[in-house]
């Protein structure tokens, strides 16, 4: 027996899924425009595999929010992606300005939140 919520939930994972596409998107084209600039930390390997391990996880989170549409699997990118907070807080906040501004991390944070609220939609809404 079908749940009358079943297209309305449907509906919150592609919206959630494509939200996390932006955001992985707008990640991939920060780590190439940091990469271009120098940016990157050189100890942490090559730009172009940041590009790909990105566009990989980028993939399958899409993928699992549209296709699977589990409630576990958003639930557990909602609490992974949650852990950004904490630095994204600092280094928009609470440390010196460094290389980079703090605008770009508030903007970071501005969108980890959005993301976090489509995920938790999509998780939790009933």
């Amino acid at each position: 027996m079908a749940s009358v919520h079943a297209p309305q939930r449907a509906a919150k994972f592609r919206q959630a899924a494509f939200v996390y596409l932006h955001v992985g998107l707008l990640y991939e084209a920060a780590v190439w425009a940091l990469w271009q600039a120098g940016r990157l930390p050189g100890a942490r390997g090559p730009g172009w595999l940041w590009l790909l391990i990105g566009a990989a996880i980028l993939a399958v989170v899409f993928w699992g929010l549209w296709r699977w549409q589990n409630v576990w699997f958003a639930r557990a990118i909602w609490a992974l992606h949650a852990l950004r907070l904490p630095a994204l807080i600092n280094a928009a906040f609470l440390r010196e300005p460094g290389v980079l501004p703090p605008a770009f991390y508030v903007t970071a944070l501005v969108v980890v939140l959005i993301n976090l609220w489509m995920l938790a939609r999509a998780a939790w809404d009933l």
